[in-house]
């Protein structure tokens, strides 16, 4: 098979795009990729200087890659295929929007929206435009999540029961500026958006796209959240999905994940649990990239009683997130619109869940956030 070059536009200059662009730099065949490799073509910022400078510190001054002022001379570019977005989550529609409907691919920073409908939009455009479309969900094509998930569908622990899981950071809120994406409601700031995907990106593998969920949404969606009075955003945000099973989609799963996020107290190691009949998997925190997981096997007829343990540790070159862009270079190589590993659906469920989220706590955004509008509560 002959190496397929996707060529990156890159969507803003902040933190997080400097750490997918260094991972893009990686040599694929560290990670034991032979068949794609990366180019960053153009990068794009608020100003032509920034992206200047970004381009010196991060791709060492490639007089190759295109420097813009604008992002819409990105998606422009005939030399760039695939766009990443890294602006704040109250830009990801825009931006994603405009870089579809200019036919490029695009892997959009997580939360993908602010919302299930603007993520409706989005995928519609995509489909219209056909082109590759994803949420940067890059905990999901990690080798140890890949691995955690071949054991869940083996069945070797029995069907999955409860899930735990928490990510939390703590920003010292105290000490933040009002206009700190994680304070700022106009920027879609506030846990759950921002730390929330994570907990929910382990469910969604261990329950969700379980063999005996047969791809069934939760029963129910129960959350309470705590405001911070600073700005009125959530501070600490707890939620139980429950999976029932279904006879019209052919469900068997009953289960229940307790997930949470909070953003003034570090996240507890381990980071998530799923508990089985026969065992459990631990995983140890960062759960974004978790690096060690250990799997404790009962005794037969003798629930809770442990056998045996295994401990399996990863280690990475990089910092974990190329294994995204290398399924984004595999689906646009193969003519796919989505990744099967991080389907569309599964962003809609996230999104979905979020919305009744905040909908349960009060949370509402400013006026003009949100440019595709929820359906009314009843």
């Amino acid at each position: 098979m002959s190496l397929f070059t996707l060529r990156w536009g890159i969507i803003s200059t902040g933190w997080i795009a400097e750490q997918v662009v260094s991972d893009l730099l990686v040599n694929p065949t560290t990670r034991g990729t032979n068949d794609v490799v990366h180019k960053v073509t153009a990068v794009g910022s608020r100003s032509a200087e920034k992206a200047q400078k970004f381009i010196d510190e991060f791709l060492n001054g490639d007089s190759t890659v295109k420097g813009y002022g604008t992002y819409d001379e990105v998606y422009v570019d005939k030399n760039v295929d695939a766009i990443y977005i890294g602006t704040p989550h109250t830009y990801h529609y825009t931006n994603a929007l405009d870089a579809l409907k200019a036919k490029k691919h695009v892997l959009c920073e997580k939360p993908v929206t602010c919302n299930a409908s603007e993520l409706r939009s989005l995928i519609a455009t995509a489909k219209e435009n056909g082109v590759f479309f994803m949420e940067a969900l890059w905990t999901r094509f990690q080798p140890l999540t890949k691995e955690v998930k071949e054991l869940i569908d083996s069945g070797t622990l029995g069907l999955p029961v409860v899930v735990h899981a928490d990510f939390s950071v703590d920003f010292g809120i105290d000490k933040l500026p009002l206009t700190h994406r994680m304070l700022d409601p106009k920027l879609g700031g506030g846990a759950i958006l921002d730390l929330g995907p994570y907990p929910l990106v382990w469910t969604i593998l261990a329950l969700y796209e379980h063999p005996a969920n047969k791809r069934t949404k939760p029963s129910n969606v129960a959350s309470t959240m705590y405001k911070t009075p600073i700005t009125g955003v959530d501070c600490n945000t707890s939620y139980i999905l429950t999976f029932s099973p279904k006879p019209s989609t052919g469900s068997t799963l009953a289960a229940q994940a307790v997930l949470s996020c909070s953003m003034n107290v570090a996240s507890p190691n381990p980071g998530v649990t799923i508990r089985f009949e026969k065992g459990t998997i631990i995983i140890d925190a960062p759960i974004y990239c978790p690096l060690r997981y250990t799997v404790q096997y009962f005794q037969e007829g003798k629930p809770g009683k442990i056998a045996r343990e295994d401990t399996r540790t990863f280690e990475y070159v990089g910092s974990g997130w190329h294994f995204q862009a290398d399924e984004v270079a595999r689906c646009v190589r193969d003519g796919k619109l989505e990744s099967e590993l991080w389907s569309h659906d599964k962003s809609l469920l996230e999104m979905e869940i979020f919305d009744e989220v905040r909908h349960q706590g009060g949370y509402k955004f400013p006026d003009g956030i949100e440019k595709v509008l929820l359906p009314m509560h009843g």
